[in-house]
């Protein structure tokens, strides 16, 4: 017989281990609310005294700010609308339509997310250049879609497998076509892998800091995250402004945590066991 693990030592230890990970959020944002003048003091407070809205005063005062965080919804928006536009159909065909080399599509998409941005970054930069698509909306929701495509596939992929195959034959019996049977019938049955892969796609191009940096050469265009980029000077950094930035971007990525976690839970693990 197995020895049976106490409760109370499985909370300690999901307890330690939350609090490791959610260490660096707390530091961000008690920074983001200490002096400035106290900030780089020798030693560190953990509980700010006396709590100051300064840094986010400053933060709130850059011209640029409201401007970029329009740029990052924009640019949010619009991968979340492509990826899903074009990874809805591709995990239908993959998961349904039998057809020469749909494995070997399924493994390039595995390792379409093994290179690190910073690869993709030059040859896309010349790329859209060509194109006509540097500086430009659509240019850094294409390069963000690049990132979140295949996870997005890869993730809606077996939450197909799972929908009754009898369901779409019941409806193509009836006289609805392929794209009917997609709209009509499998969509909403896999809402919660679709809201998953909404939310997680969201999350990936609100972050992202490369694509952003060297496919934008203007604020005209450029995401909150290069603006942080902004407060690292050369001749020392901003702190209390930089974490104060860093705590509002990261108030939409609570949100959106908080609004869609039983849907991003539940899409995660709806294909992980076929009925």
């Amino acid at each position: 017989m197995k020895p049976r693990v106490h409760p109370w030592l499985l909370t300690a230890a999901a307890t330690v281990v939350t609090a490791v990970f959610l260490l660096p959020v707390y530091w961000m944002a008690k920074t983001s609310v200490t002096p400035p003048d106290r900030i780089e003091a020798p030693t560190p407070q953990w509980v700010p005294t006396p709590v100051t809205g300064e840094n986010y005063s400053t933060a709130l005062g850059y011209s640029g700010l409201t401007r970029a965080l329009l740029n990052s919804l924009v640019i949010s928006c619009g991968v979340v609308a492509l990826t899903l536009l074009l990874g809805v159909p591709l995990a239908y065909a993959l998961a349904r339509i039998r057809m020469r080399g749909s494995g070997t599509m399924v493994l390039a998409l595995l390792v379409a997310q093994l290179p690190p941005a910073i690869v993709l970054a030059a040859p896309l930069f010349i790329l859209e250049r060509r194109a006509g698509l540097a500086d430009s909306y659509l240019g850094l929701v294409l390069a963000d879609t690049t990132l979140t495509l295949p996870f997005t596939v890869i993730v809606l992929r077996p939450v197909l497998r799972s929908v009754p195959p009898e369901l779409e034959e019941a409806a193509q019996i009836d006289g609805c076509g392929l794209p009917g049977v997609l709209l009509r019938v499998v969509l909403p049955l896999m809402v919660p892998g679709v809201v998953a892969a909404a939310g997680l796609s969201f999350l990936i191009a609100w972050g992202e800091f490369l694509f952003g940096l060297t496919l934008a050469q203007g604020p005209d265009v450029q995401p909150v995250t290069v603006l942080l980029n902004s407060f690292v000077g050369r001749h020392g950094t901003s702190w209390g402004a930089l974490m104060a930035t860093a705590t509002l971007i990261s108030i939409p990525v609570v949100c959106v945590f908080a609004v869609f976690q039983r849907f991003i839970v539940g899409g995660l693990t709806a294909g992980s066991v076929r009925g």
